[in-house]
């Protein structure tokens, strides 16, 4: 999974993603900071692995990862190359969804680009930008496919269409996601556009640590009541927060967040968020060598989750032994779930769940 972390210059994008990725992006006061993207790989939080870790007495844990690509500044006049724009929407195109970080905080001490704190003015400016590139895109590759379809292929009718119904989505001010979607060809379409307005959203409303205790502020619920509409997720958190937490120990973080008064750091809070957002869920394989989470759509078949493992697995298999995480744990090894009949020979059309610990029975 990758993820674009976008946002006007200095809203603390390159601060939070800093502090969730720890790979040390520059972070100054300033616009256009960042030019090339910063990646990063994150380790997905599951406490499942520990526990499984411990059960099976593993020698590697390997969580599943998530990476985050942080992409510079952008402003008004980015579709046309204002700022870099046009390299920077480039970098949006290759990622599976997008955090916008918002400002929702006041501080005379770190410039904002348009020189005063307005978050919904801030969405619109890049949610514009995007549905420009996208509106370009789209009207070029409509003129070509429209003068072809005299051909008759059925393939370049099902795209025009597409592209026609995108094409007004865009003109009246709606994102490309906004578009019913009618069949798998036209959702093999639509991915192959890449457009950015197509690409699901997560608002990160940046809050001051002083906020961190009631992080609801005007800010917030307005970017909440924006996003409520169109159907995107968000969260709010504490940039600078995340980035006091990055340098602590495991120990001292949980010590921390309990001063603080919060469950969950701002990168648990994302990972959750992207992971409903993407329809993703983990399942889980353990043993002496490595206990592991692997990431899958939810719905996917038992073939399909062993083909996450080995291409070879999905070709061959047979059957797969299944055992629910909390079943386990509670029996307290793998042999005395099965005594008690938890675990399950499941086949081709076993729809896999969240948190399902499987072995997998193959022949090549």
């Amino acid at each position: 999974m990758k993820i674009g972390v976008v946002g006007l210059p200095n809203v603390g994008k390159s601060t939070l993603f800093n502090a969730i990725t720890n790979a040390g992006a520059e972070s100054a006061n300033y616009p256009f900071c960042t030019i090339e993207p910063n990646v990063g790989i994150v380790d997905v939080p599951d406490e499942r692995l520990q526990v499984l870790g411990k059960l099976y007495n593993t020698q590697k844990i390997t969580p599943a990862s998530i990476e985050f690509v942080d992409i510079a500044g952008l402003v008004a006049g980015a579709s046309k190359g204002e700022g870099l724009g046009n390299k920077f929407l480039s970098h949006i195109r290759e990622v599976d969804a997008i955090v916008h970080v918002v400002r929702c905080f006041e501080n005379e001490k770190i410039i904002h680009v348009n020189g005063s704190i307005d978050p919904l003015r801030d969405i619109e400016i890049i949610n514009l930008e995007l549905a420009l590139a996208d509106l370009e895109q789209v009207n070029k590759l409509y003129e070509k496919n429209a003068k072809l379809v005299k051909t008759g292929d059925k393939s370049l009718i099902l795209t025009v269409n597409l592209l026609e119904r995108i094409k007004n989505a865009l003109e009246n001010n709606l994102p490309a996601r906004s578009v019913a979607i009618e069949d798998d060809e036209e959702i093999k379409i639509m991915k192959n556009l890449q457009l950015l307005t197509a690409k699901p959203v997560i608002y990160v409303a940046n809050i001051s640590e002083n906020d961190i205790s009631k992080p609801e502020n005007n800010f917030v619920k307005a970017v909440r009541a924006f996003a409520e509409k169109e159907g995107s997720k968000v969260i709010s958190l504490s940039a600078k927060i995340e980035e006091e937490l990055a340098g602590l120990s495991p120990d001292e973080k949980e010590m921390f967040k309990e001063e603080l008064g919060i469950k969950e750091s701002g990168l648990e809070k994302l990972v959750a968020t992207s992971y409903d957002l993407l329809g993703l869920m983990s399942f889980l394989t353990a043993g002496e060598k490595e206990v592991r989470a692997w990431t899958i759509k939810k719905g996917t078949k038992a073939p399909q989750a062993a083909g996450k493992i080995h291409t070879d697995f999905e070709k061959g298999f047979i059957k797969a032994e299944v055992v629910s995480y909390s079943d386990l744990v509670e029996a307290g090894s793998f042999l005395k779930a099965k005594e008690k009949g938890k675990v399950r020979m499941e086949g081709k059309e076993y729809v896999v769940q969240d948190g399902d610990v499987m072995l997998f029975r193959f022949n090549v």
